[in-house]
């Protein structure tokens, strides 16, 4: 089934086409040539994308069973959160107000600070079956996933903190409100791209209508029309003055298409 997605409205960026998106209702390993979009949080769209799907609500479930949490991989973070909360499950504080899918956040390891998916992960399911959670080369907001996520498997702890849960939140009162994809770089080993992006000039940088946030250099926002062109332009500058002042090559978190 086909469902046609303006990304201009439906991405977190507010940056895309008009597309046709697949739906994904089962497991079939003929959906592994398209891409899984999710809720296109950290997506940075181009006006030709490859081929794009979504899952459907067949993969948006939570359960209990036994000494496990078993979630569907199209299962909004926030719907984990309230759950873990009603029932008193501790270790998914951190998903609280980090938008996406459990899919998503299992594929770029999700987190906020120490706290990660890959602390409180099991296994995932793909087409190929179940697999372990050692074996996905979970590392810094990044994994070695390579095709798409139907559930995840997590250990199930009691103790749901809402102290360690507003302690999070805190930690990110200082992002920028306006449209974004999220975090634009990944941080290098003991540095922070926002600091080296403000330190090279860019915070507040504008291109038309997107910016580097003037609140925080390593978000990019779209103040309203913001194109692709203007977005890559940004980047491409940020990552040419970081590594002529610091040598330090900055990798994107957000995902380009």
């Amino acid at each position: 089934m086909k469902k046609r997605i303006d990304f201009s409205r439906y991405s977190s960026i507010k940056i895309g086409p008009i597309c046709d998106v697949e739906v994904i209702e089962r497991i079939d390993p003929e959906y592994e040539e398209l891409f899984l979009v999710g809720k296109a949080n950290n997506l940075l769209l181009s006006p030709a994308p490859p081929p794009l799907a979504i899952l459907g609500k067949n993969f948006d479930y939570i359960r209990i069973e036994k000494d496990e949490l078993v979630v569907g991989a199209a299962t909004p973070t926030g719907k984990v959160v309230s759950f873990c909360r009603r029932h008193d499950i501790a270790g998914f504080e951190f998903l609280a107000k980090l938008p996406g899918t459990i899919g998503g956040a299992v594929r770029m390891n999700a987190g906020v600070k120490e706290y990660e998916i890959k602390n409180v992960l099991r296994w995932i399911r793909t087409h190929k079956g179940k697999i372990l959670a050692k074996d996905l080369g979970l590392e810094y907001r990044k994994s070695s996933i390579d095709s798409i996520v139907y559930e995840a498997g997590f250990t199930l702890q009691r103790g749901y903190s809402e102290k360690l849960r507003q302690q999070l939140l805190l930690l990110r009162s200082n992002q920028p409100k306006e449209p974004s994809a999220g975090s634009v770089f990944k941080n290098p080993l003991g540095e922070y791209a926002g600091r080296l992006i403000e330190a090279v000039g860019l915070k507040g940088k504008k291109i038309g209508n997107m910016a580097f946030s003037p609140i925080h250099a390593n978000f990019l926002v779209n103040l309203g029309g913001g194109r692709y062109e203007e977005a890559m332009a940004l980047i491409k500058e940020a990552k040419e003055k970081v590594l002529d002042k610091y040598g330090i090559v900055l990798q994107e978190e957000v995902i380009i298409l």
